[in-house]
């Protein structure tokens, strides 16, 4: 950190000596392919200087200062912020001044290529944002999205192309130089420190400020105004807060150097309708004391919501910029690419918009409940729980649940963020003991039992985190997990190709080619899972799953990191599965249109005892769920799906 303010303080000599100011980015930039380009940058500066001098002159004052433009960000006045970053004049902060964008972006990327090793992500992408602009950046799964962000802000360094922010070329800066120039990122999934505690997480978020003692405090007094939560958990480790409150303090962590241009990776990622629409409600507020914002987003109907203008991305390309409005009207774009094979093979139809009806939001949307086939009352019970009771010390997380899922059924699980979903789903699965109650599976106690044990009795669940081998292929990945499925494992027969070894590697091939078709991974077969975006890791996880050919089918959180389009797909998916495989579902889910459209019965959690449990329509509009996970913001509620262009204001 030391060296990151030691080379600001030689900047600020520029000014005085305007050629060597010129000749600086020069030497860097070609230095790799020439050990003589700084040579012959200092005999050629007066060819750009004229052009470059006059723009860059006024704007030395806010760039170099390093510190001082930022300390007046979380503005008390909106203009303030704008009239210390930009040389046009007092802009307001709204997304409204459309008409600086065109004039002088805030940032502005031109022609970018990226990569990691030898596989490229972006290629040629121009991206600019305006002054007070809140844009969604969008986009399939792979696309690029996070990639992009990871290049502005100087984690990732592109092949080519430029990155400008304020009139600067930052393209070749380090992240912390890029910090202390205004630039802050809050990455998607894991944002924090679990061992460390609340405050130690904002003192990091803060670090690079830290010698100004002033500054700092005032950061964290704005961070705990916003998140009133973090000041009561101050002291608690910060692996113990529930998912929305790390969310809360990831997104704190970035506002902590009072960034010009905030840049938030999956703000809704896991998170329970009423956490999502504080959250959005906060960065509504954040906007409006004047920072810019880029956000990456799966959910169409919460960027629609959110921002008035969005950027599309679609094999490391940008495909769409305009209005988020006008998103709805291009189905060409907004499509399902990975799931549609679900759907006989062929490009899935969008669903029918219904405009009016969805204007009331949740309560339309559950009256146009799809109908469901009826589960027998006298169906076998696949997996049973009775008087389940989990504690972590004196945490009761689980809390004498009862449950029973039948053949063929599919069962969801609702509740807030630490509401015990995933705690009971370990408890079931076998990687955590019970402090009471029995578990059964197709009418056998494997309470005792090992999680291998009771995966070989045909229990399989998803993680949050898809954890998959970084160094294998897709249909390397695939081929594992249906391992346990070969005839022959004989290591000689192995060795040898014998015919019983090589049969049982061409059913297990076969198996492979069929769960690459059905989920849409054709064109990622060879590809190493490491290089695979979030939601595309979760694709070959559920592929992975049913490679196990399961009785009893445990989904958490299956949507995740998944494209709103993909969401979509995903639950005629589950439905063929269900037939084809004949599984029952437990599924985890915060994605409200999924559930009613699968689900034959809900089940909602609190402090880890049952709420509600029913038919999908009672309980989601039983006033307890309403009042603890659902919240009112249709836009949180409602994320996948069709959706009204004025939903949010019904």
């Amino acid at each position: 950190m030391a060296t990151a303010s030691g080379g600001d303080a030689p900047r600020k000599k520029a000014p005085a000596k305007k050629a060597p100011r010129q000749k600086a980015p020069a030497k860097s930039a070609t230095a790799p392919v020439n050990g003589t380009a700084a040579k012959a940058a200092s005999t050629r500066p007066k060819a750009p200087d004229p052009a470059a001098e006059a723009p860059s002159a006024p704007r030395l004052v806010p760039i170099h200062a390093g510190v001082d433009p930022t300390i007046e960000l979380p503005v008390v006045t909106t203009n303030g912020h704008h009239a210390a970053s930009n040389d046009r004049g007092a802009d307001p902060a709204p997304v409204s001044s459309a008409p600086v964008s065109a004039e002088a972006p805030l940032l502005t990327c031109r022609g970018v290529d990226m990569a990691y090793g030898p596989v490229q992500i972006l290629f040629k992408v121009d991206f600019e944002v305006a002054p007070g602009e809140i844009v969604a950046l969008l986009g399939t799964n792979g696309a690029g999205k996070s990639t992009l962000l990871k290049g502005i802000c100087g984690l990732v360094r592109p092949k080519s192309g430029t990155v400008e922010f304020k009139g600067e070329d930052v393209t070749n800066l380090s992240a912390d130089v890029t910090t202390h120039r205004g630039i802050s990122l809050m990455p998607g999934g894991k944002g924090v420190f679990p061992t460390l505690s609340v405050a130690e997480n904002l003192r990091l978020g803060g670090w690079l400020i830290r010698k100004d003692q002033d500054r700092v405090d005032a950061a964290k007094d704005e961070v705990e105004t916003l998140f009133p939560i973090l000041k009561a958990r101050s002291s608690q480790m910060a692996g113990n807060l529930s998912g929305g409150e790390q969310q809360m303090l990831a997104l704190g962590g970035a506002l902590m150097t009072r960034p010009e241009l905030l840049m938030i990776d999956e703000l809704s990622l896991g998170l329970a309708p009423t956490i999502v629409a504080q959250l959005l409600e906060v960065v509504r507020e954040i906007h409006r004391r004047g920072t810019t914002i880029v956000i990456v987003e799966q959910s169409v109907n919460v960027a629609l919501n959110l921002a008035e203008r969005a950027v599309f991305m679609e094999k490391g390309e940008v495909r769409f910029t305009g209005p988020t409005s006008d998103l709805l009207e291009r189905p060409d774009i907004l499509r399902s690419v990975f799931i549609a094979g679900a759907s006989a093979g062929g490009a899935e139809p969008d669903p029918e918009p219904e405009p009016e009806p969805r204007r009331r939001g949740k309560k339309a949307a559950l009256a146009a409940e799809p109908a469901r086939r009826e589960i027998p009352e006298d169906a076998p019970v696949l997996l049973e729980c009775r008087g389940v009771v989990k504690r972590f010390g004196g945490i009761t997380a689980v809390n004498d649940v009862d449950l029973a899922l039948r053949e063929g059924q599919i069962l969801g699980l609702i509740g807030h963020n630490g509401a015990g979903k995933t705690t009971l789903m370990d408890c079931i699965s076998g990687f955590l003991p019970i402090e009471a109650g029995r578990i059964l599976v197709r009418g056998h106690d494997v309470t005792e039992w090992q999680p291998h044990e009771r995966a070989r009795a045909g229990v399989a669940r998803s993680f949050q985190d898809a954890l998959l081998y970084p160094s294998l292929t897709v249909a390397e990945t695939i081929a594992v997990a249906r391992e346990r499925h070969l005839a022959s494992k004989d290591l000689v027969a192995a060795a040898f190709q014998l015919p019983a070894s090589y049969e049982s590697e061409l059913a297990v091939m076969a198996k492979v080619d069929e769960l690459i078709d059905l989920m849409g991974l054709s064109a990622f077969r060879q590809k190493l899972t490491g290089e695979l975006s979030t939601g595309s890791r979760r694709i070959v996880d559920l592929a992975c799953i049913l490679a196990q050919d399961p009785k009893v089918l445990m989904l958490d959180e299956p949507s995740g990191g998944v494209a709103q389009k993909e969401t979509e797909a995903l639950g005629p998916l589950l439905l063929r599965v269900r037939e084809q495989v004949g599984c029952s579902v437990l599924v985890i889910e915060h994605d409200m249109p999924l559930l009613r459209t699968i689900c034959d019965e809900m089940i909602a959690l609190e402090l880890g005892g049952i709420i509600a449990q029913g038919p999908p329509v009672d309980v989601l509009e039983h006033p307890a769920v309403i009042e603890s996970y659902l919240g009112t913001d249709d836009t949180a509620i409602n994320r996948s799906g069709a959706v009204g262009v004025g939903s949010d204001a019904s």
